[in-house]
């Protein structure tokens, strides 16, 4: 059951997405690597030319042996001169959130991420918690919301759909109901980013 988190995202040429994704998929099956893989997926609509690599780990000792595989290689993720960019985020899961579980559960995924005001993550944490059970017929749809242990302040939930119409419905019944934003949680916002991504073949998460 893991409690931490990390959220890796490899930049690329455009055409070169179903290499760099061959490539990671290696890279993370490895006899060497540890953690779990949970879910891979492919930039849709944000930013794109973008691969999200997710995978847990049970102790801070584990995902650090797994961050110095990555930064002392010549090869990382086997990039392989493909990989333009690389970025590797440690975070831990909302503690009242059970952990992600793998296994077919949408067909799009989003993933928001909030940067937050200094001192907001507290606020954060409470609004969720009293937001899950009111929202559950959208909140039902949650993979995972977890805060960052490192660079700034801010949180990254992800989210799984059958449908963009069945996002959009979702979060207009929500709204409408009043169950939906967590109370303090927008004004604790700093910046906010939202990517629709598509689940790679080899995904546990499909």
């Amino acid at each position: 059951m893991s409690a931490l988190y990390e959220l890796v995202t490899l930049s690329f040429p455009l055409l070169s997405a179903s290499q760099v994704s061959e490539n990671a998929h290696a890279w993370v099956a490895a006899p060497e690597a540890t953690g779990a893989v949970l879910g891979c997926w492919r930039t849709e609509i944000g930013t794109l030319g973008r691969l999200l690599v997710l995978r847990g780990f049970e102790s801070a000792e584990e995902l650090g042996r797994e961050r110095q595989r990555a930064l002392l290689s010549t090869n990382p993720f086997n990039a392989e001169g493909v990989v333009t960019a690389l970025e590797m985020d440690s975070y831990t899961r909302f503690p009242f959130l059970p952990p992600v579980t793998t296994g077919a559960q949408g067909k799009v995924y989003e993933f928001r991420t909030y940067r937050l005001h200094p001192g907001g993550l507290p606020p954060t944490l409470a609004g969720w918690e009293q937001a899950i059970k009111p929202a559950h017929a959208y909140t039902a749809h949650l993979v995972i919301n977890m805060y960052a242990l490192d660079g700034a302040p801010r949180i990254t939930h992800i989210w799984r759909f059958e449908s963009l119409e069945e996002r959009a419905s979702l979060r207009a019944t929500a709204y409408a109901a009043g169950v939906w934003p967590p109370k303090g949680g927008p004004e604790n916002i700093l910046e906010a980013t939202s990517t629709i991504a598509l689940p790679e073949n080899w995904s546990p998460l499909p």
